[in-house]
């Protein structure tokens, strides 16, 4: 954490000054995504299935073709996905992103810095879902893992939720969603006052530099356009082992 202004601030955060947020638009967070091949035991090839807590995602589609499935307390449902298309959902939706040929998307996501901090719990069979202890033991990829290890702890845990999805898709009721839904609020809530943080200093203040913009143009006041800074940058990390393919993701930040 930094000190910013008297204000304790999570590192790396983008700077809030004389009205202007100078991370991502509005606080995304942004990744290219090709959906993992690999075929699973119904014969379909690609991702892993979770959802997010807090954080709605979208999916710009660039190449390829494919599905997402998608479960929630209203039914499962499958979009088609093609280039061109633009789907998105919001928190609770559980998904599943099918590769039906060289599918490649373009992945925002909501509250940048959450989806980064674990806001995603897998479907994983309920006996994973006791505790972080136990879910980590199966989810996490070590970073400095050699490459096939890495593959094969992402395919493993992607085959577990895989199991755990077809237990709510096929259960007779409401209950098993439910009840996945409490395990899953379960798991997070030990992270919730971090998030909290990052939102405060993301989210929540790309919303107020808005306010505090409009408030000086409601006086006649443009000062703040002077502040103007433009910025790009490449991909922080390349082909990463993501839950639904292999990620080249950026930080957004300055």
């Amino acid at each position: 954490m930094g000190a910013r202004g008297g204000r304790q601030v999570p590192s790396g955060t983008p700077v809030v000054s004389a009205g202007a947020f100078t991370g991502l638009p509005g606080a995304v967070a942004v990744s290219r995504l090709c959906v993992y091949d690999w075929p699973a035991a119904d014969g379909m090839r690609g991702g892993t299935p979770h959802l997010h807590l807090t954080c709605s995602e979208a999916y710009v589609v660039t190449g390829g073709r494919g599905a997402v499935q998608t479960l929630t307390t209203s039914g499962y449902e499958v979009t088609p996905l093609a280039p061109g298309t633009v789907a998105w959902f919001t928190p609770g939706t559980i998904h599943r992103l099918v590769n039906e040929e060289d599918l490649r998307i373009t992945v925002l996501m909501q509250n940048g810095g959450l989806p980064e901090a674990g806001d995603a719990v897998l479907t994983l069979p309920p006996q994973y879902l006791t505790d972080p202890e136990t879910y980590a033991a199966v989810t996490v990829v070590p970073a400095d893992a050699p490459e096939a290890e890495q593959e094969r702890i992402a395919r493993t845990r992607r085959d577990l939720a895989l199991e755990g999805y077809q237990a709510l898709r096929d259960a007779d009721g409401p209950e098993p969603l439910a009840a996945f839904h409490r395990a899953a609020a379960a798991l997070v809530r030990p992270r919730v006052a971090v998030w909290r943080d990052r939102w405060r200093h993301a989210a929540r203040a790309a919303a107020e530099a808005t306010g505090e913009q409009l408030d000086r143009l409601e006086r006649g006041d443009a000062s703040h356009l002077a502040d103007a800074v433009v910025r790009a940058e490449q991909p922080s990390a390349y082909g990463k082992f993501g839950m639904c393919g292999r990620l080249d993701v950026y930080r957004g930040e300055p």
